[in-house]
């Protein structure tokens, strides 16, 4: 019997250990080369390590949230017999109506990322048909990894009107169906019968990008003294320009939000600001000031914050700092950011959109030494040139490093940006 034991490798960084999240595979399972085994995770990403020979699975070491040395065996195939195996095991989940495992991840991967992208209409909506399927209805159309989902949940894939091309059933379909399965029930409670308490709990564990950006957050702020300082600023003309930008553009063109010219107004203002735009190397106790602009994004996905960056930012026009800022945040949130495209940012925009609130106080991303976040854009009556008038109004807080910029030169270079997002022709001067 030949064995392939699979030993985590160093997967960037200088990383020394690394972070079960998830298994793909279980023992007993036989997989084929490239076949997704195990998503592990770094202080940067979470990667997804393949399998390097076909074979059967008979050992894995740890459960997720476990952390794993580099060079520790990790996964042990039994390699003998493995194409046989797999042809026997892929039969008899043919003939029980199932796929193999194999066939289930090359199902996820290959089928849900590629073909469904493709066939998916922008405007339909999955529903419930009304009733069961009639009898003598053709097999409907979906993923190996969307039938075995639905067989997992008991759910009938012919009670799903699919919104893909033909009727296909996408994952988003099945996902709502589940949704509404899992919505309790409301019932009236008859007059005078006391509520139970709810004495249920859950337990969660913290694993991967959450794990390692709760660990980064109270870093930054147990190590960084933050020194936060927050300004209004009008941007009734800047709100004027987004629109009339957005009117000139071609139909199915996104629309400019206010980050781009928040970006673009940064990157001018750090010009004449160059302690803001720098990263603290500790060991080597040095405050390293760029000239270039690698812009953090700030972007909450589902499994965590993130902070994708956009490389040398100082270099793009409006238009491409704007779709920059789109392909690297839907990256994050996608899960198909690079390591090197989640670090190495040399300051921070974050923003909470229409949630912003007034005023935040936000965590710097260590090792940078300032952070801007975006409070929300609200209407309010302000005195405008010695009378009342309704303006647009939009908070900006902000954090810096104390230790390295000191609270004139922080007020300082908040102004300067306030100053050219009042007056936007400024920006691009």
């Amino acid at each position: 019997m030949s064995r392939h034991v699979v030993k985590l490798p160093d997967l960037g960084e200088g990383t020394v250990s690394s972070e079960i999240v998830a298994w793909r595979v279980k023992v007993g399972d036989f997989v084929k080369e490239d076949q997704p085994m195990v998503e592990m995770a770094t202080d940067k990403a979470v990667v997804e390590m393949p399998a390097p020979v076909a074979g059967r699975v008979i050992s894995l070491a740890g459960e997720p949230g476990d952390q794993i040395a580099v060079g520790a065996e990790l996964i042990v195939i039994e390699t003998d017999g493995a194409e046989e195996h797999a042809e026997v095991a892929s039969a008899r989940a043919r003939a029980n109506g199932e796929e193999s495992p194999a066939e289930q991840e090359d199902a996820e991967r290959a089928v849900e990322q590629k073909v469904e992208q493709k066939e998916e209409a922008p405007a339909a909506s999955s529903t419930v048909a009304p009733g069961p399927a009639a009898a003598g209805t053709k097999r409907v159309m979906a993923s190996p990894a969307t039938r075995r989902r639905a067989r997992e949940a008991g759910i009938d894939l012919t009670t799903i009107k699919g919104s893909g091309r033909d009727g296909r059933i996408l994952r988003q379909d099945l996902d709502a169906v589940l949704e509404m399965h899992a919505r309790p029930a409301t019932t009236a409670r008859p007059p005078g019968v006391a509520i139970a308490p709810r004495t249920e709990t859950e337990e969660i564990r913290i694993l991967g990008v959450r794990r390692v950006s709760a660990q980064r957050v109270a870093e930054s702020k147990r190590n960084i003294p933050h020194f936060s300082y927050v300004e209004e600023v009008d941007i009734t003309e800047l709100e004027r320009l987004r629109k009339h930008l957005n009117s000139k553009l071609t139909a199915g063109t996104p629309p400019f939000t206010y980050l781009p010219f928040i970006g673009m107004a940064l990157i001018r203002v750090l010009e004449t600001h160059p302690k803001c735009n720098a990263r603290y190397d500790a060991e080597r106790n040095v405050l390293v000031q760029y000239r270039g602009v690698h812009l953090g994004i700030a972007t909450q996905t589902s499994t965590g914050l993130k902070v994708p960056v956009v490389r040398h930012a100082e270099t793009m026009s409006l238009h491409q700092l704007a779709a920059e800022i789109r392909r690297v945040s839907e990256a994050a949130r996608n899960g198909t950011a690079s390591r090197t495209e989640l670090g190495g940012s040399t300051i921070t925009i974050t923003s909470l959109g229409k949630l912003g609130g007034i005023v935040s106080t936000p965590i710097i991303n260590a090792p940078e030494v300032a952070i801007i976040g975006v409070n929300k854009a609200i209407e309010r009556p302000v005195i405008y040139q010695g009378a009342v008038a309704v303006r647009l109004m939009m908070n900006l807080s902000s954090s810096f490093d104390h230790r390295f910029i000191d609270g004139y030169d922080a007020a300082e270079m908040i102004q300067a940006l306030k100053e050219k997002l009042e007056h936007p022709a400024t920006i691009f001067i």
